[in-house]
């Protein structure tokens, strides 16, 4: 999805990734029918990934949720990987950014970070929606290009963008229902 120019403006000063030779990143934007607070509920726990990334089967958390803290996390047959060990970077509740960067796994995403920020934003019939942003930088794996890296990583973005659209819109329509 292409960002308008206010999306763009953001990107350009908060979503920056130092860029190597060797190294991709994307920004990507999803539109989510749902309140900030009902979105940020689910990508705010870095300690159950899970509840909205369908690729993840179990998260263990080493830490008490502060920058620093490491998770293990498994992931699901299929995927070039069975395990990945990811640090919490930044988890600002009152700005609604949280950042991660891989550390370790089984898998091809080397030196991998990303940054995930939500912003409301008026949706049809002047309800309040959520804008996501997410951004990553990963290096590029011996014998891959550029394009086909950033492709790879897209697309699992993009499903755990869709997943997290689709659970935050359910709650969203639990919540309007048991509010009246």
């Amino acid at each position: 999805m292409e960002a308008n120019g206010t999306e763009r403006e953001y990107i350009r000063r908060h979503h920056k990734h130092a860029l190597l030779d060797n190294q991709c990143s994307s920004t990507l934007v999803k539109h989510i029918q749902a309140p900030v607070h009902i979105v940020w509920s689910l990508v705010r726990r870095f300690d159950q990934p899970q509840k909205y990334k369908p690729f993840i089967s179990r998260c263990v958390v080493k830490g008490n949720m502060e920058i620093g803290t490491v998770r293990e996390v498994d992931v699901k047959s299929g995927l070039p990987a069975t395990r990945s060990t990811e640090r919490l970077e930044l988890l600002d509740d009152n700005e609604h950014i949280l950042s991660m960067r891989i550390v370790g796994g089984d898998h091809r995403l080397k030196n991998y970070s990303s940054i995930i920020s939500l912003h409301p934003e008026m949706i049809e019939g002047g309800r309040i929606g959520t804008l996501v942003i997410e951004s990553f930088v990963v290096d590029v794996p011996e014998g891959n290009t550029k394009d086909e890296t950033c492709y790879f990583v897209e697309a699992l973005i993009k499903c755990n963008l869709k997943s997290l659209a689709d659970i935050s819109q359910r709650l969203a329509v639990q919540d309007t229902t048991a509010s009246t």
